[in-house]
């Protein structure tokens, strides 16, 4: 089949981020599938451009099978009016070079199935417009409920006029779609009160890819214990409660035990000024990783941080390809979220504590780090396992084949 799918924020292996649909993609194509991915070269994190030069407005790029076509949005630097001018010129552009491309570029033709996922609903409008042009089953993928996620973050009212639209346009998709796709386990009880039919839903959670991770170290007792975070530097992350624990390590005089901040966003700067204002002299913050080289880089550490803020958002639960990365990298992991659904503490594969309580996550960093290095490679290796058996990606991309076929095949 000729699959199309319309993610905003898609990259390849060589750039950071999450590479769900390429890793999905390069597996559909194995099975014979066309699959073409329309994303931003505009990249969300790193805020420059990536894939275009001046003069180029959108171009189309093979990479291992997959036919990737690039498209240049509006730029910004942190999430004002010009992110939404980002997410506008996406949609009118991919709308643009959706009807145009079948003429333009041989190798990818008309879709029999065109797949909108959000984070942002005009991204998914854009699959649905399009699906109506030529006549495609039209899926929805549903990685953020916007704008339900926006109201649980308490940047809206729930009664905000952009609130209201949104959602009406949510709504409208959803009973558009042939199926909807959801990485949290819960989103299901979301939709089904929106009114839709919950035979709709399928839940096809994120996954890694255990080809990237098939050189993982063994933990041993090193001169330094590595606490590393790697991932977005934003609000969200709260990776202020991870530095205040590093000042409480600091204190007591763990001098063996050292923090390693990897990534960019908007928050880096402020943290960087946070460290320098606590007088930490046990943190590092270094630049993102491509997606090629994360396992690399978690070879490293000792024990891995995931950390959010507290949020109603996390009521449907977490689905995020960084911490499955973790697992995947059979390294302990520290999980400080309020979600509903727990990985590590199914896997018995680290500790978990409340967010935002920087006193415990210092408790939890130092029980690790007195534990021998053979225990927890064990519950490292515990985490290794959940992933090969639950969020494989090979096995998760049969599970969408399977949906995509039961489309194809309604009238």
């Amino acid at each position: 089949m000729k699959i199309w799918i319309f993610n905003h924020y898609a990259v390849t292996p060589d750039m950071p981020g999450g590479t769900r649909h390429y890793d999905f993609a390069k597996e559909l194509t194995k099975k014979g599938h066309q699959v073409t991915i329309f994303a931003s070269s505009f990249h969300y994190s790193l805020h420059r451009e990536l894939k275009l030069t001046k003069n180029e407005k959108w171009k189309a790029e093979k990479v291992d099978g997959v036919n990737f076509v690039w498209i240049k949005t509006f730029p910004y630097q942190r999430n004002d009016w010009r992110r939404v001018l980002d997410m506008i010129s996406y949609m009118y552009r991919a709308c643009l070079v959706g009807r145009a491309i079948v003429k333009r570029i041989k190798d990818i033709e008309k879709p029999d199935i065109i797949i909108g996922s959000s984070v942002h609903l005009l991204a998914v409008l854009t699959a649905y417009w399009l699906s109506k042009y030529y006549k495609a089953k039209f899926i929805i993928e549903v990685r953020d409920l916007w704008p339900q996620t926006l109201v649980d973050m308490g940047r809206f009212n729930k009664n905000n006029l952009i609130i209201k639209t949104l959602s009406t346009l949510e709504k409208f998709l959803y009973q558009k779609a042939r199926k909807i796709i959801t990485l949290l386990p819960l989103a299901k009880n979301y939709i089904i009160s929106r009114g839709i039919n919950e035979n709709k839903i399928v839940w096809i959670p994120n996954g890694v890819n255990l080809i990237n991770f098939r050189s993982i170290k063994k933990i041993r007792q090193n001169e330094q214990f590595k606490v590393v975070y790697l991932g977005a530097h934003g609000l969200a992350n709260a990776l202020n409660v991870v530095l205040e624990a590093a000042k409480i390590i600091q204190s007591k005089n763990y001098k063996d035990i050292k923090f390693i901040f990897i990534g960019d966003g908007a928050e880096k700067k402020n943290l960087i000024k946070y460290s320098e204002e606590l007088n930490l002299h046990n943190t590092e913050f270094r630049p993102p990783v491509d997606k090629e080289r994360i396992f690399t880089v978690l070879n490293e550490a000792d024990v891995l941080i995931f950390n959010i803020k507290k949020s109603d958002v996390f009521k449907y639960g977490v689905s995020s390809n960084k911490l499955f990365d973790y697992l995947a990298a059979a390294r302990p992991v520290i999980f400080s979220v309020n979600a509903v659904n727990n990985p590590v503490e199914e896997a018995g594969c680290g500790t978990s504590i409340p967010p935002e309580n920087p006193e415990m996550m210092a408790q939890a960093i130092i029980k690790l780090y007195q534990m021998s290095s053979e225990k927890r490679e064990k519950m490292g290796q515990r985490g290794r396992e959940y992933v090969e058996k639950y969020h494989n990606i090979s096995v998760l991309a049969e599970k969408l084949e399977k949906v995509i076929q039961e489309v194809s095949n309604e009238k």
